[in-house]
């Protein structure tokens, strides 16, 4: 699991690639955490283009981020999610609570 950001302004775009599960999202929780609270974004881009798969695990993560963003005053965007992510938000209801834009940063479905 590897990922990359762009900042721009006080918007924060991190784009996430490979899989969400068990075995990686506690370290991806804790390198996403420690950049927002050293970047302190006032939107934040959660770009989930580049998820191949998605479980629990995955979902929890995005779960957190929307909670942590909250106490940070961060507007929470997840963006471009791709089919398995979605499915997941989907089942779990969060498509409600999340702000989720289907295109990309460039104005592109991904």
């Amino acid at each position: 699991m590897n990922f990359s950001t762009e900042k721009s302004g006080d918007k924060l775009r991190l784009y996430l690639r490979g899989e969400i599960d068990h075995h990686n999202a506690a370290e991806v929780r804790t390198r996403i955490d420690r950049i927002l609270e050293t970047e302190l974004p006032g939107v934040f881009y959660f770009n989930l283009s580049g998820v191949t798969f998605c479980d629990s695990s995955g979902l929890g993560l995005v779960m957190g981020r929307m909670r942590k963003c909250a106490t940070q005053d961060t507007s929470l965007i997840v963006e471009a999610p791709s089919e398995a992510v979605m499915k997941i938000l989907n089942i779990a209801g969060m498509d409600k609570l999340l702000r989720i834009e289907r295109s990309n940063g460039n104005g592109k479905a991904s």
